[in-house]
């Protein structure tokens, strides 16, 4: 079923699942009063907020371009992303206040095995949905979505640990370890949230796509150029789903506007057929000098 969701549903969704896992940690940090539980529930709490950052920028994403935006809003997914990560980071720096309180004046824990059995029900719930938003959010190229199933893997991983740390404490009678766990959640969670902010400031300073991609539009051009000279300048560039494509053609001087234009609709559509949202810009040249580090054509 999660594969024939869209961005926006999944955006959605994601809302409703930090939700309930808020609710099982918060729940689970009441039962045993434990701060590496609260630094968990903390995440969680991140988790609500930067999906809903995340909804709100996918619907705005999926606006046709108009006369202020002729090029798309796709970039909107990104400010989402880097929103997102800004309040990982704030968080983070809250556990790490707590955390260090809690190694000040430490308290005991209050050995319960049901607020460990929620927080792992949580944790998987959040493995499941991670999973979902990671490789929906890769097939559908939503930062987004993305951003979040990242965020929500490195929780997992945190609450991974919290349990098994909780499980030591609890079961050495050693309350320190409750902070000290608490302390390395921080790290991770600032890790993350640097992670995230960095991928999503390379969109917004329209970074090149992927190389793989980049190989597969050079590829398509030499396949389906026929009648061209040469193809130089190719350029490229990521802005949440779509694609931009720019590059010169060179053909020979005596060439119709005509014939020049089949080949690039050619071209085109090919592009398109493999990158769906790929938006692409030829220039023709007519022929001069041809470019050394330009893609040769046979005619």
């Amino acid at each position: 079923m999660p594969k024939r969701l869209t961005a926006e549903q999944l955006a959605t969704a994601s809302i409703a699942v930090a939700l309930l896992v808020l609710a099982a940690k918060v729940l689970a940090w009441w039962l045993t009063g434990s701060i590496a539980l609260f630094s968990d529930a903390m995440e969680s709490l991140v988790n609500i907020g930067g999906a809903i950052i995340a909804w709100v920028a996918v619907r705005y994403a999926n606006r046709p371009a108009d006369a202020g935006h002729p090029f798309g809003h796709h970039k909107a997914e990104y400010f989402s992303a880097v929103v997102e990560g800004i309040m990982i980071i704030v968080a983070a720096l809250l556990i790490l206040q707590e955390a260090v309180s809690a190694i000040v004046a430490p308290t005991p824990l209050v050995w319960n095995t049901a607020g460990l059995w929620v927080n792992a029900a949580a944790m998987v719930i959040n493995l499941l949905w991670a999973r979902v938003l990671i490789a929906r959010g890769a097939a559908l190229k939503s930062p987004a979505l993305a951003a979040g199933g990242r965020h929500l893997m490195s929780d997992v991983w945190t609450s991974a640990g919290v349990l098994i740390g909780l499980m030591l404490a609890m079961g050495t009678g050693w309350p320190l370890l409750d902070p000290i766990l608490a302390l390395l959640v921080a790290v991770n969670i600032l890790r993350e949230g640097y992670l995230v902010v960095a991928s999503s400031v390379g969109g917004l300073m329209d970074q090149a796509a992927p190389q793989n991609e980049r190989d597969e539009i050079a590829a398509i051009i030499h396949r389906t150029a026929q009648g061209a000279l040469q193809v130089h300048g190719l350029k490229t560039r990521r802005a949440g789903r779509a694609v931009f494509v720019e590059f010169h053609m060179v053909v020979a001087g005596d060439m119709t506007v005509r014939t020049s234009h089949a080949i690039c609709d050619r071209i085109e559509e090919a592009i398109r057929a493999s990158l769906s949202t790929a938006q692409v810009t030829i220039h023709v040249e007519p022929e001069h000098k041809l470019e050394d580090s330009g893609i040769q054509l046979g005619q």
